[in-house]
């Protein structure tokens, strides 16, 4: 189901987490982060918005690694009712498009619920003092789909390359100790695919 960010209030603190890869291996925000500024991507292996800009996302992180950026992607979905998530599917999404970043696995899916994430992609861009900046796009494209957005919601184009025009310029505004602009275009994409028990009232 089409979901939109919710678009969390800019300046929030970024939400501490410990979480395993999907070989097991664990990783904390402070272990990942240190005094960077960091980038949180909410994604899955299954979603076409995530399969469409997961090359894209792999290269952004390639550019902005390397200028003091840090990365990390979290799957959040219930692969009980949607296996092809479970972690060893990660494992092989992450090799298939080059990650150069961890990507974990929120089985509790409680770090999704913390940053108030409702799509995949859903990006959380902050500065080195760990507050948000950035949250939305990470550029206009998106997949070709079977179906229309539902009444109201705002027209997807299909015919645009993958640049991650947006977060670049997010990231590097935060980079260059810029203001990064206050008007930000919400991603769209997917919905996380909650445990019935823990599916929140905004989803």
């Amino acid at each position: 189901m089409l979901r939109f960010s919710r678009m969390m209030e800019l300046g929030t603190a970024a939400p501490k987490f410990e979480l395993p890869d999907g070989a097991g291996k664990r990783y904390s925000l402070d272990e990942i982060a240190g005094s960077r500024p960091l980038l949180v991507a909410f994604i899955c292996n299954h979603c076409p918005f995530v399969k469409h800009m997961a090359g894209g996302l792999a290269e952004f992180a390639r550019d902005y690694i390397a200028k003091g950026l840090a990365v990390v992607a979290i799957s959040s979905n219930d692969v009980e009712s949607h296996p092809q998530d479970a972690p060893s599917e990660m494992v092989r999404f992450a090799n298939r498009y080059g990650f150069s970043f961890p990507y974990l696995y929120d089985e509790s899916q409680q770090v999704a619920l913390a940053y108030g994430a409702i799509c995949t992609p859903d990006l959380f861009l902050f500065d080195a003092h760990r507050r948000l900046a950035y949250r939305g796009q990470f550029d206009a494209s998106r997949p070709k789909r079977d179906r229309p957005p539902p009444p109201g919601a705002p027209a997807l184009r299909t015919d645009l390359a993958v640049t991650g025009a947006d977060l670049r310029a997010a990231a590097d505004a935060i980079l260059q100790n810029r203001p990064v602009p206050q008007e930000q275009i919400a991603s769209a994409g997917c919905s996380i695919k909650w445990k019935p028990e823990n599916e929140p009232d905004w989803a």
